[in-house]
């Protein structure tokens, strides 16, 4: 229904702005280890599920037909994060942000290979697009020298697309959205802790803020996107997830000075063009 494609429009974009202010924080937490924003980004995202299903009465329980999407969603969801943080780590953070958002496009494709839902010529020329504007924006180079990072960070979007299609699928089989962010969360908690105990950096008063509100902000988006897939299919949805970079684009010129350039600007219009013609082409389908 039309009503549901709404719905997940709205939620795929807060999730958007959310990941974006998620970006922001990690900034502003400074040089420690990525695995150990990883581990707080994930523990609040944990928190508030976990709270959310107590609140609600419902059980910690899950439908063990669905244990082997849950394990897949959380694996390829993990396998994601540390990819895009050892991008961030080895090449320009504008390279590995534009990586990182080649997971609508593998949504797209994991979604019709492993939910069967078929592609329209017209939605694929949208993501297209879409993605083609993000590489206006922020330019990467692969010809940095830097091929292993490219090439984790690549494979980061790739698992990060496979993740969310699963999500799609857990909504699909009746799984509820909390505890989708429950177990994915716990999962990726429990999977920081040996890299930590190897490596630990001491943590100060100020960063420590700044990784709980990264935390916030990654829940945010996590329970953003889980619903979202749960309304409708990717590929209806999934283009609107590029406006992350316009966000992050905003918040860097606002807080850090960035100034964007000319080919910045034509990927914004990309972007935005390609969204509302997917907006109007769903809308005109209806129901089907």
């Amino acid at each position: 229904m039309q009503s549901q494609k709404n719905r997940g429009i709205v939620c795929i974009i807060l999730s958007a702005f959310s990941f974006a202010l998620m970006g922001f924080f990690v900034n502003l937490a400074g040089d420690l280890p990525s695995i150990e924003k990883s581990f707080f980004r994930n523990l609040v995202a944990a928190i508030i599920a976990f709270f959310m299903l107590v609140r609600s009465g419902e059980k910690f329980q899950l439908q063990k037909k669905n244990l082997h999407w849950f394990i897949l969603r959380s694996l390829f969801g993990t396998l994601g994060i540390f990819c895009n943080f050892y991008a961030v780590d080895h090449m320009l953070l504008a390279d590995a942000s534009c990586l990182n958002k080649l997971s609508p496009f593998f949504v797209i494709v994991f979604s019709y290979l492993i939910l069967k839902e078929r592609i329209t010529l017209p939605q694929m020329c949208c993501v297209i697009t879409a993605f083609i504007g993000s590489m206006f924006i922020v330019k990467p180079s692969f010809a940095s020298g830097s091929l292993e990072a490219s090439m984790i960070g690549f494979f980061g979007g790739m698992f990060a697309g496979l993740a969310y299609a699963c999500v799609r699928k857990l909504g699909l089989r009746g799984e509820r959205g909390p505890m989708i962010v429950f177990f994915f969360s716990t999962f990726s908690m429990l999977a920081c802790i040996p890299f930590m105990i190897a490596d630990f950096q001491p943590i100060s008063a100020q960063q420590m803020v700044f990784l709980v509100l990264t935390g916030l902000a990654a829940a945010g988006g996590q329970f953003g996107i889980t619903a979202a897939y749960t309304y409708a299919p990717a590929k209806e949805i999934s283009v609107y997830d590029y406006t992350q970079i316009i966000f992050s684009t905003l918040l860097g010129f606002f807080f850090f000075e960035q100034v964007p350039d000319g080919w910045s600007f034509l990927g914004y219009a990309a972007i935005v063009g390609a969204a509302i013609f997917m907006f109007i082409y769903n809308k005109n389908r209806g129901g089907e």
